[in-house]
């Protein structure tokens, strides 16, 4: 088997530059990869891009990869649920901090598994179909526990996010591969309770003592347990 390629699926309100610090991981490590950029989280974009636009790219950005890893973070993980059936040459999935739903659930169905106000949903700020991050909030729901720079300048790349994205069900069948949940144990975004409950959805559970955001705060252990 030919190395795999790792396609990174990044959250709501991100985008490739997400993986900034990640890449460069994977770079030292001669490790192939490609970033997507989903329709669902462009600013000025259509504001009725849903899960199914998102999963449609990301399945177009495997095509000629050979064999392909799909990982996932937060809000990505409900795109990569969706588009894992579309990837011929899959060989595993990989979810930080992610929603994962099972077939019939929307993100928005995962997120009140458990009733846990998190600050991310304080920071939210609803505009007609989009979704709008308070930046004097969205810090310390995203970015806690990454250093001032790095967060000052994450914050000044946040888009917006489709409502319909969120409220998009998962349709996409289940598949034979893999998959390791990463579960991020300080998350101020996603509920540490609500990561248990859909690690167990998983093969394999691993855990890193970080924020919503390890790809930044902890890149050299993510890239480790990323590619184990």
């Amino acid at each position: 088997m030919t190395a795999p390629t790792y396609v990174l699926v990044h959250g709501a309100w991100g985008g490739p530059w997400c993986w900034r610090d990640l890449t460069s991981q994977f770079d030292q490590r001669g490790v192939a990869w490609r970033a997507v950029d989903l329709p669902s989280s462009q600013t000025g974009g259509d504001p009725l891009a849903d899960l199914d636009q998102d999963a449609a790219l990301v399945a177009g950005a495997c095509e000629g990869l050979g064999n392909v890893v799909l990982v996932a973070h937060s809000y990505g993980g409900a795109v990569v649920s969706q588009a894992a059936h579309l990837v011929g040459e899959l060989t595993h999935l990989v979810f930080i901090a992610a929603i994962v739903p099972a077939r019939g659930e929307s993100a928005t169905d995962v997120s009140r598994l458990v009733r846990v106000r998190t600050t991310l949903d304080e920071a939210m700020v609803l505009d007609g179909p989009i979704l709008r991050l308070n930046p004097e909030l969205a810090g310390a729901a995203l970015y806690e526990d990454c250093d001032p720079t790095t967060r000052e300048w994450a914050l000044g790349q946040l888009s917006t996010q489709t409502l319909a994205s969120f409220r998009s069900p998962r349709t996409g069948p289940d598949v034979p591969v893999a998959s390791r949940y990463v579960a991020c144990r300080d998350d101020r975004a996603i509920d540490p309770s609500l990561q248990e409950i859909l690690a167990a959805r998983c093969d394999e559970r691993v855990e890193l003592s970080s924020g919503h955001s390890p790809f930044f705060s902890h890149p050299s252990e993510l890239a480790d347990l990323i590619i184990a």
